[in-house]
């Protein structure tokens, strides 16, 4: 038998977030989710693709604060959430669910 060892390495999110529409497109199915755990960390994700640093100073915030904040643990403020989403040139938008929803 052959006794090979199989090297494995943790998948990150950021390596493969390469255009705006990556990121768009990954951020709006964190939203669907509806989870606010996750989607501090898909924005911490696109915000490590994009560099921590820079993003922390076009939002106004130290890095290190933000690293914490845009973690799987983290629990950010609303205004950083949308200060993080500005600096990334992305914006909200809000859509009627409709009436497939119970009411």
């Amino acid at each position: 038998m052959d006794n090979q060892k199989v090297e494995t390495r943790l998948w990150d999110a950021a390596e493969h977030l390469e255009t705006d529409e990556d990121i768009a497109a990954y951020l709006d199915a964190a939203l669907q989710e509806g989870d606010p755990a996750l989607i501090a960390a898909v924005l911490g994700d696109i915000a490590r693709a994009k560099g921590m640093s820079q993003i922390a100073r076009e939002a106004g915030l130290g890095r290190e604060s933000l690293y914490k904040s845009l973690s799987l643990n983290g629990n950010p403020e609303f205004v950083t959430i949308l200060k993080v989403i500005s600096s990334l040139r992305l914006r909200l938008r809000v859509e009627a669910m409709g009436s497939e929803v119970g009411r």
